[in-house]
């Protein structure tokens, strides 16, 4: 995916292996960054938790999968999402 002119980056924390898959609520991180808590029951081998998370975020913000890269963190529970929609948008949708 090409980055997005109009569009954002997100800072997420993914749970995988997860009985109840979702978004949840924005958090905190340790140093007191804002970031995304997502849910996946995928286990976190073979990228397979991150195509969900894709999958996931695609099917909740009702955007193309191909709009939404995985920036930094492909091999961590802390990750950084590109997306190819605004951060205003972003937090209405997942309101």
């Amino acid at each position: 995916m090409k980055r997005p002119d109009a569009g954002c980056a997100i800072a997420i924390r993914v749970t995988t292996r997860s009985s109840k898959p979702g978004i949840g609520d924005w958090r905190k991180d340790a140093d007191g960054r804002e970031e995304l808590e997502i849910r996946v029951s995928a286990a976190p081998t073979d990228g397979e938790a991150n195509a969900a998370v894709i999958k996931l975020l695609a099917k909740k913000l009702g955007i193309p999968r191909s709009s939404i890269e995985i920036v930094s963190g492909e091999s961590s529970r802390h990750k950084r999402i590109a997306l190819a929609i605004d951060e205003a948008e972003l937090r209405t949708r997942l309101s």
